[in-house]
């Protein structure tokens, strides 16, 4: 069943640690941390989970409003909410209640369907109801609600129905699943970066598959658990038999004409450079040299909170002698965040950022690194420069004093030392190709409450491969009762054009993509002036036009 986690607004823990409070308004509570719920309820999530957090002074597992107000009543959700691990109990710790007995009564009547692990549940819920503090209604609903799932899922026609060994081999070695999770992981990684060496307008990517040598340098080159990310499932004994390294990857990928060289170079962490020699001798018998650093799996994820996301150890160290031999660098950036990386943004001659990407990280990345795979894909966050950015995104109010550009820094909303502008903004990725954004045509100038307009763009590929564009519709309310971002995301559509092929692209706006909630937290749509913007990423926009709401 699917589990739509962690309800809500875990994601804006106070100074990004782990389990820590949440302190927002009501109205950013609706406007941007409870869209992405209702959404996968709206797409069929049976269940929901509840967040370790507390929610302006009212922890999510005992918080009456987010699951029986929200998510029960005005939603209508039907599947049931478990709590997190130990979450109930947790209440204790937070301050909320006295003792598991008080746990158990206020996750209940809030809500939380199914207690996981805390076992207040077990331990409290028949006397709280011999004692008349719970009903039996209560009872009655997260039960129904739980059983409903189970027969949903077949349970009570075969209880062991998915322990099943012969049906977990047959998931494991599945063909379909295995070209599925190379195409998903392909369709993730990030072009960042694409030129080359200084003085040389020619892009480096797509390597030619009739390169001599290749030196595949760093600590990530030949790992293998390291490529499935943080809270994977570990299959004892067949881990190493179905996970394709990058090593293995590039092995797969080119052909008898080309020499394969490797050298670690240096560890994740630590300031051990004793590697860094071999790796330098590696880069100057190769033609280009890709360099595989990051972080550990385990150092992204559930209670790994850092206070410094740079590269960690001396991996860009290596970097920079690496670069010294005068050969292009390739660099693979593997993370499950986003890292600080100003020196290797600078000066790699490319970067492609990919993530954790599974059991055919190898096999994808080299797809990407020769052409097989056009990259496409967006970032889904803005990087930083620098921690003290942090948060930094593309929707924040223009505020009194906006900061426009890093030249003028006296008295507005900036740093002294630092770009108010992200590293890499959301929705930023390069392609091998180019697309050209043009003839945007608005269906109307002038759009009531009731009606729909129609934004219309062509894109045209302008360049020699085929490749695949995520086009992005964001829209500016320019005067609002409350102050509004200056531009939202409201829309996309990816687009595969092959080279010279053009298509028409329609983009539809209606009341509800103009709608935010107002001091009152009413839905409104105000009438007044509107500015869209049709672009490549929330910095790179190619086109504008304005038009009007009215009564």
């Amino acid at each position: 069943m699917a589990c739509a986690k962690h309800f809500a607004a875990y994601g804006a823990a106070i100074g990004g640690r782990d389990y820590n409070s949440v302190d927002m308004s009501d109205r950013l509570l609706w406007e941007v941390y409870l869209p992405p719920f209702k959404a996968a309820l709206d797409a069929g999530a049976a269940t929901f989970m509840n967040s370790f957090n507390d929610l302006n002074g009212v922890p999510a597992t005992g918080n009456k409003y987010l699951q029986r107000d929200i998510l029960k009543g005005k939603w209508g959700f039907k599947g049931f909410v478990v709590s997190d691990w130990g979450s109930v109990g947790e209440m204790i710790n937070h301050g909320n209640v006295k003792n598991e007995y008080e746990a158990a009564l206020s996750a209940i009547t809030a809500g939380s369907d199914m207690d996981m692990e805390s076992r207040c549940y077990k331990n409290n819920l028949a006397q709280l109801v011999k004692d008349k503090k719970v009903p039996v209604a209560l009872i009655d609903d997260a039960v129904k609600r739980i059983l409903r799932k189970k027969f949903e899922l077949g349970l009570f026609d075969d209880p062991y129905k998915f322990c099943d060994a012969a049906r977990e081999q047959a998931a494991l070695n599945n063909p379909a699943h295995t070209k599925i999770a190379r195409e998903m992981a392909a369709k993730s990684i990030v072009l960042l970066k694409n030129a080359g060496l200084p003085g040389q307008e020619k892009n480096i990517l797509p390597l030619s598959k009739n390169i001599k040598s290749i030196a595949f340098i760093g600590p990530l080159v030949k790992a293998v658990k390291q490529n499935k990310g943080f809270w994977d499932v570990e299959v004892p004994g067949v881990d190493s038999n179905f996970i394709v390294s990058q090593w293995e990857g590039l092995q797969n990928k080119i052909g008898t004409g080309t020499t394969l060289l490797y050298a670690m170079g240096c560890e994740i962490e630590g300031d051990d450079k004793s590697g860094s020699a071999e790796a330098v001798e590696a880069a100057k018998k190769s033609d280009v040299v890709i360099l595989s650093i990051g972080e550990r799996r385990d150092m992204s994820g559930e209670a790994k909170s850092r206070s410094n996301i740079n590269i960690p150890g001396v991996q860009e160290d290596l970097l920079k002698e690496l670069l010294a031999t005068g050969k292009p660098v390739v660099v693979l950036l593997n993370a499950g965040r986003p890292l600080v990386f100003n020196y290797t943004a600078d000066n790699a001659s490319a970067i492609l950022y990919t993530w954790w990407l599974g059991s055919e990280a190898g096999n994808a990345i080299a797809d990407v690194l020769f052409g097989d795979y056009n990259p496409s894909a967006k970032l889904p966050m803005s990087f930083p420069y620098s921690v003290g950015q942090i948060p930094v995104y593309y929707s924040h109010f223009n505020t009194g004093r906006p900061a426009t550009n890093d030249n003028n820094r006296n008295y507005n909303s900036s740093y002294n030392d630092l770009s108010v502008f992200p590293r890499y903004e959301f929705g930023y990725g390069l392609s091998y190709t180019h697309f050209q954004y043009s003839n945007l045509q608005l269906s109307k100038k002038k759009l009531k409450a009731h009606e729909e307009l129609t934004a219309a763009v062509v894109v045209t590929n302008t360049g020699k491969y085929e490749g695949e564009e995520i086009v992005q519709l964001y829209i500016r309310d320019k005067v609002g009762s409350v102050v509004r971002p200056v531009k939202e995301l409201k829309d996309f559509i990816k687009v595969k054009l092959k080279p010279g092929e053009n298509r028409l692209l329609t983009f539809f706006i209606n009341r509800e993509k103009l709608s935010f909630y107002n001091q009152q937290l009413q839905w409104v749509a105000e009438p007044g002036d509107f500015e869209i913007m049709i672009g490549a990423s929330s910095e790179d926009i190619r086109l504008k036009d304005n038009f009007e709401l009215i009564k």
